[in-house]
């Protein structure tokens, strides 16, 4: 199956962004900052990141907003810490009620 490719500009230059997913000598997460934005038919992004990787013609589909990565990590980490904090109630009612059903441990 063939990949696609971006065809609208999508990133200004000099905007921050962060690698969506995991490139050469970059994981993902790495923010960095467009320096050239390039072509006609397949727009492309010339990108320093912070990590002093600087690569060439990544399209569009490999990098991410830096404001919107950084509300989606803090939606992802706010979805795990109320899962969390259900699972622990749940255990602390399921506690609860074996001791009402048998009484405090030590009676």
């Amino acid at each position: 199956m063939r990949a696609t490719i971006s065809t609208t500009k999508v990133f200004k230059r000099r905007q921050k962004v962060v690698a969506a997913v995991d490139l050469p000598g970059v994981p993902a997460g790495t923010p960095g900052k467009i320096w050239i934005v390039s072509g006609v038919t397949w727009i492309r992004y010339h990108v320093a990141f912070e990590n002093g990787g600087e690569l060439a013609n990544l399209d569009a589909a490999q990098l991410r907003d830096r404001k919107s990565w950084l509300a989606e990590q803090k939606a992802a980490q706010e979805t795990e810490l109320q899962a969390s904090r259900a699972a622990q109630r749940e255990a602390m009612r399921a506690e609860a009620l074996a001791n009402l059903a048998d009484g405090p441990v030590g009676h």
